[in-house]
Protein backbone atom coordinates (compact mmCIF):
# COMPACT_ATOMS: atom_id res chain seq x y z
CA UNK A 1 0.00 0.00 0.00
CA UNK A 2 1.33 3.44 -0.93
CA UNK A 3 0.28 6.57 0.90
CA UNK A 4 0.65 10.02 -0.58
CA UNK A 5 0.10 12.80 1.90
CA UNK A 6 0.49 16.56 1.91
CA UNK A 7 0.19 18.68 5.01
CA UNK A 8 1.20 22.16 6.05
CA UNK A 9 1.23 23.70 9.49
CA UNK A 10 1.28 27.46 9.95
CA UNK A 11 1.49 29.38 13.19
CA UNK A 12 0.51 32.77 11.80
CA UNK A 13 -3.13 32.87 10.72
CA UNK A 14 -4.92 35.30 8.47
CA UNK A 15 -8.70 35.22 8.46
CA UNK A 16 -11.07 37.46 6.52
CA UNK A 17 -14.80 37.30 6.02
CA UNK A 18 -17.37 39.37 4.23
CA UNK A 19 -20.61 39.62 2.31
CA UNK A 20 -21.32 40.26 -1.33
CA UNK A 21 -24.48 41.16 -3.25
CA UNK A 22 -24.51 42.04 -6.95
CA UNK A 23 -27.78 43.51 -8.19
CA UNK A 24 -26.48 44.10 -11.72
CA UNK A 25 -25.20 41.64 -14.30
CA UNK A 26 -22.98 39.28 -12.33
CA UNK A 27 -19.42 38.54 -13.40
CA UNK A 28 -16.48 36.76 -11.83
CA UNK A 29 -15.70 38.81 -8.72
CA UNK A 30 -12.33 39.59 -7.14
CA UNK A 31 -12.24 39.73 -3.33
CA UNK A 32 -9.14 41.37 -1.82
CA UNK A 33 -8.13 39.98 1.57
CA UNK A 34 -4.53 41.25 1.77
CA UNK A 35 -3.12 37.71 1.98
CA UNK A 36 -2.99 34.50 -0.04
CA UNK A 37 -5.77 32.21 1.25
CA UNK A 38 -5.23 28.51 1.90
CA UNK A 39 -8.96 27.85 2.27
CA UNK A 40 -12.01 29.73 0.92
CA UNK A 41 -15.71 29.07 1.37
CA UNK A 42 -18.39 31.03 -0.46
CA UNK A 43 -21.97 30.53 0.71
CA UNK A 44 -25.03 31.70 -1.22
CA UNK A 45 -27.51 32.33 1.57
CA UNK A 46 -30.45 32.79 -0.80
CA UNK A 47 -30.12 29.46 -2.63
CA UNK A 48 -28.11 27.64 0.10
CA UNK A 49 -25.50 26.58 -2.52
CA UNK A 50 -21.80 26.84 -1.67
CA UNK A 51 -18.30 26.49 -3.13
CA UNK A 52 -15.12 25.59 -1.23
CA UNK A 53 -11.49 25.74 -2.34
CA UNK A 54 -8.65 24.02 -0.49
CA UNK A 55 -4.92 24.70 -0.84
CA UNK A 56 -3.54 22.49 -3.60
CA UNK A 57 -6.64 22.62 -5.80
CA UNK A 58 -6.33 23.89 -9.36
CA UNK A 59 -7.42 27.44 -10.22
CA UNK A 60 -11.14 27.85 -11.02
CA UNK A 61 -11.95 24.56 -9.29
CA UNK A 62 -13.85 23.90 -6.09
CA UNK A 63 -16.06 21.58 -4.10
CA UNK A 64 -19.63 22.60 -4.89
CA UNK A 65 -22.54 21.74 -2.61
CA UNK A 66 -26.11 22.47 -3.67
CA UNK A 67 -29.08 22.91 -1.34
CA UNK A 68 -30.21 19.29 -1.81
CA UNK A 69 -26.84 18.18 -0.38
CA UNK A 70 -25.29 16.91 -3.61
CA UNK A 71 -21.54 17.59 -3.71
CA UNK A 72 -19.58 17.74 -6.95
CA UNK A 73 -16.09 18.71 -8.02
CA UNK A 74 -16.34 21.90 -10.06
CA UNK A 75 -13.66 22.02 -12.75
CA UNK A 76 -14.52 25.51 -14.03
CA UNK A 77 -16.08 28.71 -12.68
CA UNK A 78 -14.92 27.85 -9.16
CA UNK A 79 -12.49 29.79 -6.97
CA UNK A 80 -9.13 31.12 -8.11
CA UNK A 81 -6.54 32.19 -5.54
CA UNK A 82 -4.24 35.22 -5.85
CA UNK A 83 -1.48 36.59 -3.62
CA UNK A 84 -3.87 39.20 -2.20
CA UNK A 85 -7.21 37.36 -2.20
CA UNK A 86 -9.37 35.28 -4.52
CA UNK A 87 -11.85 35.42 -7.39
CA UNK A 88 -15.31 33.88 -7.23
CA UNK A 89 -15.99 32.31 -10.62
CA UNK A 90 -19.25 32.66 -12.48
CA UNK A 91 -20.85 29.45 -11.24
CA UNK A 92 -24.57 29.75 -12.06
CA UNK A 93 -25.66 28.21 -8.74
CA UNK A 94 -23.37 30.16 -6.41
CA UNK A 95 -22.88 33.59 -8.00
CA UNK A 96 -26.36 34.78 -9.00
CA UNK A 97 -27.84 38.26 -9.52
CA UNK A 98 -29.50 39.66 -6.37
CA UNK A 99 -28.61 36.66 -4.20
CA UNK A 100 -26.71 37.24 -0.95
CA UNK A 101 -23.23 35.71 -0.67
CA UNK A 102 -21.09 35.35 2.42
CA UNK A 103 -17.47 34.26 2.31
CA UNK A 104 -14.61 33.32 4.59
CA UNK A 105 -10.93 33.03 3.65
CA UNK A 106 -8.15 31.61 5.82
CA UNK A 107 -4.43 31.84 5.16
Amino acid sequence: MAITQSQSSHHVRNVAQGAFLDTGTVAATKITTGFRPRYVRVQNLTSRDSMEWFEGMTAAHGLKTVAAGTRTAASSNGITIADDGFTIGLDTDVLVTSEQLYWVAMG
